[in-house]
């Protein structure tokens, strides 16, 4: 495990990013811990759970990451599916098993809804 501060991550943040492909980094704000940073892909866990299965991404912190991201509007569909490093059709069934809904109502659908009601009235 390595450690920095939060001044030389501002000052170089791809140090760290590179020794977190190798091991977790731990950020310290004065002396006291306050964030970890992981690879995504070291954050696999294999069949044995001791090391990484690239080869396995429904393994991976990945899924659960972009399905989060996904729900709270902060990555598309399109997005969140590369992050999974999932096929889109995976992807989609996996957020269904979750109960995230793919499409989702916005500001026009009660305009929508009403405009079909009327034509449908016609």
């Amino acid at each position: 495990m390595h450690a920095v501060n939060v001044r030389s991550l501002k000052q170089n943040p791809s140090v760290a990013l590179r020794q977190a492909e190798k091991s977790p980094v731990l950020v310290l704000k004065g002396d006291e811990p306050n964030a970890l940073l992981v690879h995504l892909d070291a954050a696999i866990l294999g069949p044995d759970r001791n090391g990484p299965d690239l080869n396995n991404p429904e393994r991976s912190i990945r899924p659960p990451l972009a399905a989060a991201l996904f729900k709270d509007g902060v990555l598309s569909l399109g997005a969140a599916t590369r992050v999974s490093a999932l096929p889109l059709q995976d992807f989609s069934s996996y957020l269904g098993e979750l109960g995230i809904d793919i499409v989702g109502p916005d500001e026009t659908t009660d305009y929508e809804a009403r405009s079909l009601d009327k034509w449908l009235e016609s």
